[in-house]
């Protein structure tokens, strides 16, 4: 299954993923008394202990040798405490290594995943990545799930890749003492081979492997999804084709993760999801040769007739001795040959979140060229009151002209308009004419095709707010679906009055909502949107939109699922506590509590109209 064409360069071990994973490094790095480098400091500390110990460890056999062969007690028995102690030692050395290892994986999570979230939440990029762009798939998978393996893989193999050098060089020294040149040559030609073979072998893996991961995103949203629509669901008796359906991703899925082991059926793996398949061929290969080879080197200088003088005895310690060199330096190099699949996954998971930061900071730059005060959401004072806008009006379009982002077609041509303080606005129109998207374009969700929309007034509380056509229901309190999205945010911006929140909440009809929840600040182990109706989200939105009271609310089919009555309330309590409506919406009984009427007629045209009034310009 071919990836999506992204423009970029096919994902593999090149120069782009030194450069995405140097910014990577940088993140977990970001300066020299960061804790992250104090503990991969401490753990390389603990590293080395671990290679001095296994050291002494290693030449205990050939010690073994010498003394049993002169059958000394004594020394025997200091050596088996001796040795006792190193494993004691090194067991510990070993734990506390795992353990250094876990805290940065940790750590490094931490820091990595808020910097993409930093960057993922700035201005609108999380909506533009997940609704207008399409070469990025699964940007939540890539944050949460491939972020944390990547942190975890680099956790297992960073301390092994930076202590690799000084023990292979120790171990090359010591090979050379004990085997001379051919010996040494022997084992670096076995490492050269095992090298380019696994090079070879390891090519393919990287590209399958990220297909693996956007598969596992895509049959995760499809599960989502149905999470998230059961009940809609269930009403069409939909279970047989959604069934059909995900078991279709599953498939996708699945033909993928074999064709990644066919293609790692010669390496060494372990599959960092829910498989484990032993050591295959080619890892197997060079352990076992590696066993054989050190031997050989050994063998090299004893029939060369270079130990001829020594007994029994001290040949079989010398030989041990030297095997044990041997076969760690050989040991250290097929450490690295079977770090191949891991450098394979990391690999993977750098390019995906290498293209995720890439893509999210180009996004953010740009939408900052077009929108230099975007991130200046909302307004406080030095003691954190809301300030008031000095401005009595709200948006002003020049000759605007809009379409969908995925379409050529403009929905709406050279509209001029001037939104005003008191002056009441109701857009109105057919099913596709560009009403939502009008509203999509005022808040810089969509450029606008031709000419120019500026937003004259600061959005937030006392200035523009928007009420969505579906509600938006947060994790949390009743508190905190009332102030959202203020107590994240700007938790310095005074306290929360709770006989606000209890008027506001009895003005929008949901009063009964504080005994059903237990209180305004009891945690709620249910999803709001699967206790709530269509008509009791729709008052929660409007009792949020009392609370931050706004100059000018935006209304997309704010009151769709409820009875006109009950409309009728909630307009009056926007307009006596100040609110200048935008409103969107298809029932006439809205007009009386609006001044002028905006119609989308299609293929670009349009009309105002003031209501109660004869109609005063079209075009």
């Amino acid at each position: 299954m071919p990836l999506r064409n992204t423009g970029l360069k096919r994902p593999k071990l090149d120069w782009k993923f030194l450069q995405r994973f140097y910014s990577i490094l940088k993140i977990l790095f970001p300066s020299w008394s960061n804790q992250n480098v104090l503990m991969f400091a401490t753990l390389l500390g603990v590293t080395i202990l671990v290679q001095l110990v296994i050291y002494q460890v290693g030449l205990i056999p050939s010690q073994f040798y010498g003394v049993l062969s002169q059958k000394n007690y004594g020394k025997f028995q200091e050596l088996v405490s001796f040795a006792i102690l190193l494993i004691l030692i090194n067991s510990v050395l070993k734990s506390v290594e795992q353990y250094i290892c876990s805290l940065l994986y940790v750590s490094w999570r931490e820091s990595l995943t808020e910097d993409l979230h930093r960057d993922y939440f700035w201005g609108r990029v999380y909506y533009t990545l997940n609704v207008l762009r399409k070469d990025i798939d699964n940007p939540d998978q890539r944050i949460s799930q491939d972020a944390e393996r990547l942190c975890k893989q680099l956790s297992s193999m960073a301390s092994r890749l930076v202590i690799s050098p000084f023990t292979i060089s120790y171990y090359t020294l010591q090979c050379f003492n004990n085997t001379g040149w051919i010996g040494l040559l022997s084992i670096f030609g076995y490492f050269v081979i095992g090298t380019v073979v696994n090079k070879i072998l390891m090519g393919p893996i990287v590209l399958t492997l990220i297909e693996q991961e956007k598969l596992e995103g895509d049959f995760r949203f499809k599960h989502m999804q149905i999470r998230v629509n059961a009940e809609s669901a269930a009403f069409y008796r939909a279970g047989k084709v959604e069934c059909m359906r995900t078991n279709w991703r599953l498939q996708r899925l699945l033909r993928t993760q074999r064709s990644l082991m066919n293609k790692e059926l010669w390496l060494y793996i372990k599959s960092q999801s829910f498989f484990y398949v032993s050591p295959p061929f080619g890892v197997n290969t060079f352990d076992y040769l590696g066993s054989i080879l050190s031997y050989v080197v050994i063998a090299i200088p004893i029939f060369a007739g270079v130990y001829d003088g020594m007994t029994p005895g001290e040949l079989s310690s010398l030989v041990s001795k030297n095997a044990f060199v041997c076969i760690y330096l050989i040991n250290c190099f097929t450490q690295l040959i079977d770090l191949s699949t891991t450098l394979s996954d990391v690999a993977g998971y750098t390019h995906r979140i290498g293209e995720l930061r890439e893509v999210i900071i180009d996004i953010g730059r740009k939408q900052c060229d077009c929108d230099p005060a975007l991130g200046e959401a909302y307004n406080f004072d030095s003691d954190g009151e809301f300030l008031n806008s000095s401005s009595g009006t709200a948006f002003v379009l020049q000759q605007l002209s809009y379409k969908c982002p995925l379409s050529e077609e403009l929905l709406v041509k050279e509209l001029s308009l001037k939104i005003c303080q008191d002056t009441h606005l109701l857009l109105v129109g057919n099913t596709g004419t560009g009403k939502t998207s009008l509203l999509r374009v005022l808040n810089r969700l969509w450029e606008p095709s031709n000419g120019s929309v500026e937003m004259t007034t600061f959005f937030g509380p006392r200035g523009i707010l928007f009420l969505p056509q579906k509600p938006y229901l947060t994790d949390g309190t009743l508190r905190e679906q009332v102030i959202y999205p203020l107590k994240d945010i700007y938790p310095a911006a005074g306290s929360v009055d709770d006989e606000r929140i209890l008027q506001y909440l009895e003005l929008a009809g949901v009063s009964s909502l504080i005994k059903r929840t237990g209180g305004l600040d009891e945690k709620v182990d249910w999803n709001w949107y699967d206790v709530l109706s269509p008509g009791e989200m729709q008052r929660l939105c409007f009792a949020r939109l009392f609370y931050l009271q706004p100059k000018f609310a935006v209304l997309d089919e704010a009151t769709s699922a409820l009875t006109e009555e009950a409309e009728g309330q909630l307009y009056r309590t926007c307009k006596q506590l100040g609110m200048t409506l935008v409103s969107l919406g298809h029932r006439s009984s809205l007009e009386k509590y609006h001044d002028v009427m905006l119609r989308l007629c299609g293929g670009g045209q349009w009309e105002l109209t003031k209501l109660k009034m004869e109609k005063h310009n079209q075009n």
